[in-house]
């Protein structure tokens, strides 16, 4: 059931949010012991949101297409009484004393958070293997990863645990889980919706956004995690929009089921009227190698005070916290130099298309545990891999959706990913409806 049948459902009295709610709590229970998507659940404080929210309803107030709709949030969303751990040992008994701008925004439209969803530690990683908080697992095949940082987020989504679950994205952590678990995650751009109240990672790569089934319930979540007034008017028609398809990088390193099935997706969009334009991209591999130097660094200086409690760490996230830690500032102020260059020159890009097509991974989920994946008789690291072609777009802060574009032969998700300009969020909506 998507959000907006939900809400017909809502109104119409078929369904009630306590047996919404109740639903995704029985999932919750029937799944959460294999896949480990939740940290923690509010199950009873749900219920008992979802009581107000029918009453509410049946004396005619009504806060939205999200009113009465159960959710979850990344738990390093603050969440006022409810200790929000970050993933971390750090953070374990941490208990805000009010909720993150987000939390707040999406509880005024009427939405009922279920529980706090799991990730990577400090959404540090691409796996979600949380060495504090256990393993999250691939509800398409639990032996697969999930993806991260927002690894519960996603499976949460996918499994019916909750309609929407908000998540962060500092390198790719929305589109991977995304793309590796079959449903659609997005990235605004940068600063559209409010980072208050989030636990950092890299301040200027940040990026708060939903993860949901489909690319119209992202819309409806984007619609109460931001200002709609932000947002640019989307085209009139697929018809107006030009798609660039990259002839060089995105199809360079990239699993052969991968590729055709993103092609595929370029097909059915000039199909359905669009102009699908090949094109010459900036150099990817500088941009993302500058994007590795300023998250590097800027999740150091945020985790700089904790990092006399080296066993309080696992041991990947303490490594590239040391790592960070080495890093000349000449250094981070060249790689944002080498930012502000190539920014220009994807402005300069988009003068002539409206959009990016591009795979969001590379590969479909690898199994749990996998450092190194061979393509092409090349083996590759699995973070590096993974985040190929994704990472560029939080250094350029542009809005990127991950959607699913297909299966492979062994039943595991494609992710496609569509990017617009700043603030284009409608237009990349529209398109990844139109494939949808």
């Amino acid at each position: 059931m998507t959000i907006a049948e939900a809400a017909q459902a809502l109104r119409s009295r078929r369904v009630s949010s306590v047996e919404l709610t109740k639903q995704c709590l029985d999932q919750i229970a029937k799944l959460n012991p294999v896949l480990n998507a939740f940290i923690t659940v509010t199950g009873e404080s749900a219920l008992a949101r979802a009581q107000d929210l029918d009453r509410e309803l049946a004396q005619g107030t009504d806060r939205g297409s999200l009113h009465g709709i159960p959710i979850a949030h990344k738990d390093l969303m603050w969440t006022k009484g409810i200790r929000t751990t970050s993933g971390s040992k750090i953070f374990a008994d941490f208990v805000p004393d009010r909720d993150a701008a987000v939390v707040e925004k999406l509880a005024e439209a009427g939405a009922i958070m279920v529980g706090k969803a799991g990730l990577h530690e400090l959404a540090y990683g691409i796996t979600s293997d949380n060495p504090h908080f256990g393993t999250i697992r691939n509800p398409c095949n639990p032996e697969h990863s999930p993806g991260g940082s927002s690894g519960g987020s996603a499976v949460a989504v996918a499994t019916g645990m909750a309609f929407v679950a908000a998540g962060t994205d500092t390198g790719g952590s929305i589109r991977v889980p995304a793309s590796f678990c079959g449903v659609a995650g997005l990235k605004p751009t940068y600063g559209l919706v409010d980072r208050a109240g989030v636990q950092p990672l890299g301040l200027s790569l940040d990026h708060v956004g939903p993860l949901a089934r489909t690319v119209d319930d992202i819309r409806i979540a984007l619609d109460a995690m931001s200002d709609l007034d932000r947002r640019k008017p989307g085209p009139a028609s697929i018809r107006e929009i030009r798609i660039g398809l990259p002839e060089n990088f995105y199809f360079d390193t990239v699993a052969p089921e991968v590729k055709a099935a993103v092609l595929n997706a370029a097909h059915r969009a000039e199909e359905l009227g669009a102009r699908v334009v090949p094109v010459q991209v900036p150099d990817i591999e500088a941009l993302n190698r500058a994007g590795l130097v300023i998250l590097l660094s800027e999740a150091a200086a945020v985790h700089q005070a904790h990092l006399h409690r080296r066993g309080d760490f696992g041991s990947d996230v303490l490594a590239l916290l040391d790592q960070g830690s080495l890093i000349p500032a000449a250094d981070y102020v060249n790689a944002q130099r080498l930012r502000k260059l190539l920014l220009t020159e994807f402005h300069a890009l988009f003068r002539g298309i409206d959009c990016l097509l591009t795979p969001t991974t590379p590969i479909t989920a690898p199994r749990i545990g996998q450092t190194e994946i061979t393509l092409d008789g090349v083996a590759h690291d699995s973070r590096m891999l993974t985040t190929r072609f994704v990472r560029g777009f939080n250094v350029l802060g542009f809005p990127a959706l991950s959607m699913p574009c297909g299966l492979s032969s062994n039943g595991l998700p494609i992710g496609l990913q569509i990017i617009a300009r700043p603030f284009e969020e409608n237009l990349v909506l529209m398109l990844g409806k139109a494939l949808e």
